[in-house]
């Protein structure tokens, strides 16, 4: 009987899983790619009579562990598909598992888009929620803010079904739901008519930057900027909805050539040399992004850019009006630490505040600061002076650190960063009272 239940839900042995960057990975006892709500049902029923714990990825794109596991691991590829498309309210139904890559596309045959969009579609629509992936524009959410309704599948195999009016607490929790509530089987995006978008980018520096923040902010509305650190050297990037007709000024050499396989090269060499680092980061902003770059395409298109070679990010939220004083505190200590290296570019972004309870942007305004340290050709270069400074900075000024990012926060910090914290906690202690979704990086979060 247990090898015919075996059968039926397939779970494979032997399967090692690992995310995008190569910096985590584990080796599931059983790896699941289930098909239908009663698979999952199964695949729970399974994980609690052998006491082990479940765990549901997407596209594996977290530069975390929090979608490891040694136990079960249910990947929701399968799951894809769009539901229900309401054309009078331009919302989407999708499967949890659909990549975003390909609800863009749908979407746009509709004459539909979303909003916003983070810089990566290969991710899973209830992936993208679960750990509150951004974009930029201060009149814009987080990507979870987008979101209507969903349904979710709990530990005991119940279905709830959630929104702003039915089971409200469970939905305010599950927006942002770090995978530890249930398996999310169902989201509602509210959708936008289709639209292009005119990206212009050009060179600044940090000092005008930061000293007109506001007028950018106001002129653009999917504004950022990237700045490279061991420099004044700004690049900022405007993108605004435009009726004008596609064009493009990339360029595969430059872009590829050497945007990509010159600049791994001379980071790897760079890891005998750390003091080249400096040196690179100007050399490629004179080369790539001294001049004005102009781009127009269908939304997605623009939104998505791709993130080329792996690397290591830290990405923490801190309240908008703190953004000068963090970021010159950020410069000063590479500054005045000299053995301190920095990989370019800290991109800089903002979202607009929100009620959702573990939103690192849960009521205020804020900016995020991404800071980065590439892995040419898979070798780590030392991070670790850079990483703690740059966190001690953004503890300082109030900061809450990215879901998807790796980071050292604990429960401590969590409480008192998250007013809401103890309420979802209750909420998945309510959903979950076993612990059968926790993995290691969620015990650090609630232990």
């Amino acid at each position: 009987l247990y090898l015919l239940f075996l059968v039926q839900v397939h779970g494979q042995g032997g399967v090692k899983f690992q995310n995008w960057a190569k910096t985590y990975g584990s080796s599931p006892e059983l790896y699941f790619q289930p098909t239908t709500v009663e698979e999952i049902r199964e695949i729970l029923d399974m994980a609690r009579q052998r006491d082990k714990r479940v765990k549901v990825v997407g596209g594996g794109h977290s530069p975390s562990d929090i979608a490891c596991t040694d136990d079960f691991m249910i990947q929701m590829g399968k799951m894809n598909r769009v539901l229900k498309v309401d054309k009078e309210k331009q919302q989407v139904t999708v499967e949890g598992g659909i990549f975003l890559s390909d609800l863009n596309v749908e979407l746009s045959k509709h004459g539909l888009a979303l909003a916003n969009l983070g810089a990566v579609s290969e991710v899973a629509a209830a992936g993208v929620i679960g750990t509150g992936t951004h974009n930029t524009g201060i009149k814009h959410g987080i990507l979870p803010t987008q979101v209507v309704a969903l349904t979710l599948l709990t530990a005991s195999g119940e279905i709830l079904e959630c929104s702003e009016s039915i089971n409200t607490d469970v939905f305010q929790a599950a927006r942002l739901h770090l995978g530890c509530l249930g398996v999310v089987l169902t989201v509602t995006f509210q959708c936008v008519p289709q639209f292009h978008l005119h990206e212009v980018a050009f060179p600044s520096t940090l000092t005008e930057v930061l000293d007109h923040l506001d007028d950018h902010l106001k002129r653009s509305q999917y504004f950022r900027f990237l700045w490279f650190p061991h420099s004044e050297n700004v690049s900022v990037i405007y993108q605004d909805p435009t009726n004008k007709p596609p064009s493009s000024s990339a360029n595969w050499l430059w872009d590829y050539a050497v945007g990509y396989y010159l600049l791994e090269f001379l980071l790897w060499i760079s890891t005998f040399v750390p003091s080249l680092v400096c040196w690179i980061n100007r050399f490629f902003f004179w080369l790539l992004f001294s001049s004005r770059v102009e781009n127009i395409a269908i939304s997605y298109k623009i939104f998505n850019y791709e993130c080329r070679f792996k690397q290591h990010v830290q990405d923490w939220a801190i309240p908008i009006e703190k953004t000068k004083e963090a970021l010159l505190e950020l410069k000063a200590a590479l500054e005045n630490n000299p053995k301190m290296v920095a990989h370019y570019p800290v991109e800089v972004r903002f979202a607009r505040g929100d009620e959702i309870w573990l939103s690192p942007c849960f009521q205020r305004d804020s900016c995020y600061v991404n800071i980065i340290m590439y892995r040419p050709y898979g070798k780590n270069v030392p991070r670790l002076n850079y990483w703690l400074t740059y966190e001690g900075i953004m503890k300082k000024h109030g900061g809450r650190p990215h879901w998807a990012k790796a980071h050292s926060c604990t429960r401590k910090d969590f409480e008192k960063m998250y007013p809401a914290f103890p309420k979802f906690c209750s909420v998945r202690e309510k959903l979950d009272p076993t612990g059968i979704f926790l993995n290691t990086y969620l015990e650090k979060v609630f232990y």
